[in-house]
């Protein structure tokens, strides 16, 4: 048995002296390759912190983006048109593009940079907002003008996206229902509701996104101004589940189908109109603790919106107690519609408010009209006029002067 152990013992040294210089030789390879890799491999490039876009204390604004290798960068802004909104950016030698701007009112706005032709958004700033199909960087210039679009230190609402059965357009839709701070622990209390549409292009994501109306509701009802109300804001398409990306393919299919032929149709069809009055209202009064009646209840709209909240209300007159009709009026004037304002009229709603900008090409006429026979027939009504067109910046404007009248009178 020594005997055996010492052989072991020899055999294992042997096979170390040789396996040493074979572990030795691969580590130093190995290292050698190591450093070679390391001599060829470029040093990380560090990207310098990019803040943008800056507002500054005059309410000018610089915007930044670093892009070393691009040949041209244009910044491209919604508070200008035609060319004028394509401003040329200047680089500096580190490969950061800037410009400043402004100084700038207080509002919301949207931007983009063009890279070499192509649109991006500034990776420098995690604000985004869709239009349709546009996706655009934020910009929120704070000041008077702007303060009820700012989220504030105050009790906020609550945003659900809720889908729901539209027997009237046979399909599963989906709407947005803002509930006021305090709603679910005031088990008791009851809630007059406002009924707010989009216009064309628009979805159920639009006056959240772009009209930043759960800002304004929670400011104005925190500043004592606004009753607190239940919003709810449904999809205007009568063809459409839900805004991009949030409908079934299989839906999506039969409705390009269906809507081919007609059924359930489209906007002009009236089917949206029939399922916000048999479908949407239904539901939310069986599902949500609001006040039932005329009184309690409002309906609002912008452009396609705003045209929608006509025919609601001239077809359902003692339905809803207070209208809001935005960049939208009256364009086909014919005795079948004044006598539905008679009878509306009759049915003595207790505020019709209109809202138009004095350049808007598509709706100042007919908003006059419109203003024109509520005078006529002796409505209780506003006409406001703001500068500016067919614009956000008018209808968060409108939203936010209509809310503090309703449920007041």
């Amino acid at each position: 048995m020594g005997k055996n152990r010492k052989l072991i013992s020899l055999v294992g040294s042997t096979i170390m002296m040789v396996l040493f210089p074979i572990v030795g030789s691969c580590q130093e390879a190995s290292s050698r390759q190591t450093q070679n890799i390391a001599a060829i491999r470029p040093a990380a490039q560090t990207v310098p912190r990019i803040i943008s876009p800056e507002i500054l204390s005059d309410n000018k604004v610089t915007f930044r983006l670093f892009a070393p290798k691009a040949d041209s960068v244009k910044l491209v802004c919604d508070w200008m048109s035609g060319t004028q909104a394509r401003i040329n950016m200047a680089k500096n030698d580190s490969g950061l593009w800037s410009t400043t701007l402004g100084p700038l009112s207080p509002e919301v706005y949207g931007y983009t940079f063009n890279l070499d032709g192509v649109t991006v958004l500034d990776p420098s700033n995690p604000l985004i907002k869709r239009d349709v199909r546009n996706n655009t960087s934020i910009l929120l210039v704070s000041g008077k003008e702007s303060d009820l679009y700012s989220v504030k230190d105050v009790p906020h609402g609550t945003l659900s996206k809720v889908w729901y059965e539209s027997p009237t357009l046979k399909l599963t839709r989906r709407m947005y229902i803002y509930t006021p701070a305090g709603y679910e622990n005031s088990k008791e209390t009851k809630y007059p509701v406002l009924y707010l549409l989009h216009g064309a292009g628009g979805d159920e994501d639009a006056w959240t996104q772009l009209g930043r109306a759960p800002d304004i509701l929670d400011n104005l009802i925190a500043l004592g101004k606004a009753k607190p109300m239940i919003v709810v804001m449904t999809n205007g398409n009568a063809s459409q589940v839900a805004e991009m990306g949030y409908s079934p393919i299989l839906a999506i299919q039969t409705i390009r189908t269906t809507a081919a032929s007609g059924t359930p149709g489209g906007n002009a069809s009236g089917r949206f109109e029939g399922s916000l009055v048999n479908d949407v209202v239904p539901y939310i009064e069986s599902h949500y603790r609001v006040l039932k009646d005329k009184n309690n209840r409002a309906i609002a709209g912008l452009s396609m919106g705003g045209g929608q909240t006509q025919r609601i209300t001239l077809s359902n007159p003692d339905m809803f107690a207070y209208i809001g009709v935005f960049s939208m009026g009256v364009r086909n004037l014919n005795d079948e519609m004044e006598n539905q304002f008679k009878v509306l009229k009759f049915n003595n709603p207790k505020l019709y408010w209109v809202g138009c900008g004095v350049t808007d090409p598509i709706a100042y006429q007919g908003s006059q009209t419109l203003a024109a026979l509520l005078k006529k027939y002796g409505f209780n009504y506003i006409f406001r006029e703001t500068p500016g067109g067919h614009t956000w910046a008018n209808w968060r404007i409108y939203l936010s002067e209509l809310a503090p009248l309703l449920f007041t009178y």
